[in-house]
């Protein structure tokens, strides 16, 4: 059994667009366009507008054409900035050293100084590290932050794709951070066996999955980001109405919290995709209940039949729609970045992981960016680094002093 992320499967209609949209159950996902809902704060959604409103389609035009306004005028910005402060650039940036003092990290995993540097590693159930290693031996470095994945199904028998922290998680963890992603889904399961949010939220998984997997990580005792379904807003309507993953997701909090675990940075992730911002505030859980917000967005170019983007290109605008809609001071994580590859021009996969700590350096709060290193279905759609330029070009970004803080 494969412990990777599960396949990402695109609906051709969604092929055009520039932002991020993916599959969300395991190897047989399938992707669905979610319905706007409407802003709610911290209070659980409302019951949502009909989306053939024009008041609702017209907002979402707005959205749209401000999000791509307001990111061709902050990466114009970025270029003004670097051009008039030369010496800026590379690895010489005006950023403490993450050797000093101040630089360690907060309660909450948040490194003052910088930002960690991370990765999705493809791996099987059983060479976790040695695939880990593999990768760092690429990369010139340590990685900070190893992103796996987990499903809710119940840890049976040799079955173990439920368990959080398996052997292999905590050996890889004793000198690394760890980033859990936890989904409401039993892969490979029959469609009885699916949980859904509302069966969450009501207790129904309590002893038999959520109270196992909340004992375990107390165990562990170190402190992991633990993200629960991430990218919620491609899971609606199947798993559920915003509503009811907001109660799911604080239900599984406050459980945790009455188990004493105290020993997780909770994680939200989002896809970043800014057609979905009314759906992103509606299933926000509230300040409260979140550490760190992620967004996991890309450069799929010819994948979606889009455009070349720059790594600012495919950050900057959610950034901002982040900022200000949702926090305007919580810690920011790009949770899954990356490329695909130009095969007429592949010197250009290079040169958009150069320019990553120059940009990440303009993202206020972006405190972690994590390379997906993997490929997602289709054609064109392999996103990994695809040969030594790419590699050579992200080992010298990620020696940046800026992405190198200390771990404790």
């Amino acid at each position: 059994m494969r412990f990777a992320r599960p396949l990402r499967r695109v609906a051709d209609a969604l092929r055009h667009l520039p932002g991020r949209v993916r599959g969300t159950s395991g190897p047989a996902g399938r992707h669905r366009t979610p319905r706007p809902r409407p802003r709610t704060g911290q209070a659980a959604p409302a019951a949502a507008r009909p989306v053939t409103r024009p008041a609702a389609r017209a907002r979402r035009r707005l959205l749209v054409t401000g999000a791509a306004a307001a990111c061709a005028v902050l990466v114009a910005v970025l270029v003004l900035r670097d051009a008039s402060r030369p010496e800026e650039r590379g690895t010489g940036g005006p950023v403490p050293s993450g050797q000093d003092a101040g630089c360690r990290p907060t309660a909450l995993l948040e490194p003052p100084c910088g930002a960690w540097f991370g990765a999705f590693v493809p791996h099987e159930r059983d060479d976790l590290g040695e695939k880990v290693r593999a990768y760092e031996d690429r990369v010139g470095r340590k990685l900070d932050i190893v992103y796996t994945y987990h499903d809710m199904s119940r840890v049976e028998g040799a079955r173990r794709e439920g368990q959080l922290l398996t052997p292999e998680e905590r050996r890889v963890g004793e000198d690394h951070l760890l980033l859990l992603s936890w989904e409401s889904k039993w892969w490979g399961g029959t469609q009885e066996q699916q949980p859904t949010w509302r069966q969450i939220a009501d207790g129904d998984l309590d002893a038999s999955v959520i109270d196992v997997q909340a004992r375990r990580i107390k165990d562990y005792g170190k402190k992991v980001f633990l993200s629960f379904d991430l990218e919620m807003d491609t899971r609606t309507p199947d798993n559920g109405t915003p509503a009811d993953f907001v109660r799911a997701h604080r239900h599984i909090h406050d459980r945790f919290r009455a188990l004493g675990v105290d020993n997780v940075v909770w994680t939200w992730i989002i896809t970043g995709y800014l057609e979905h911002g009314e759906l992103f505030e509606a299933m926000y859980p509230g300040d409260a209940y979140v550490d760190w917000i992620g967004y996991n967005q890309y450069n799929y170019y010819r994948c979606h039949d889009t455009d070349w983007l720059t790594f600012a290109q495919t950050q900057t605008a959610t950034h901002a729609w982040i900022r200000e809609h949702l926090s305007d001071d919580k810690p920011l994580m790009l949770s899954e970045f990356g490329t695909a590859v130009d095969t007429a021009r592949p010197e250009r996969q290079a040169q958009w992981y150069a320019e990553v700590p120059r940009v990440l350096k303009r993202l206020e709060g972006v405190k972690a960016a994590l390379q997906w290193n993997f490929r997602d279905p289709g054609p064109h759609c392999d996103l990994a680094l695809a040969g030594d330029a790419a590699w050579d070009s992200l080992r010298e970004a990620v020696a940046d002093p800026y992405l190198n803080q200390p771990l404790e």
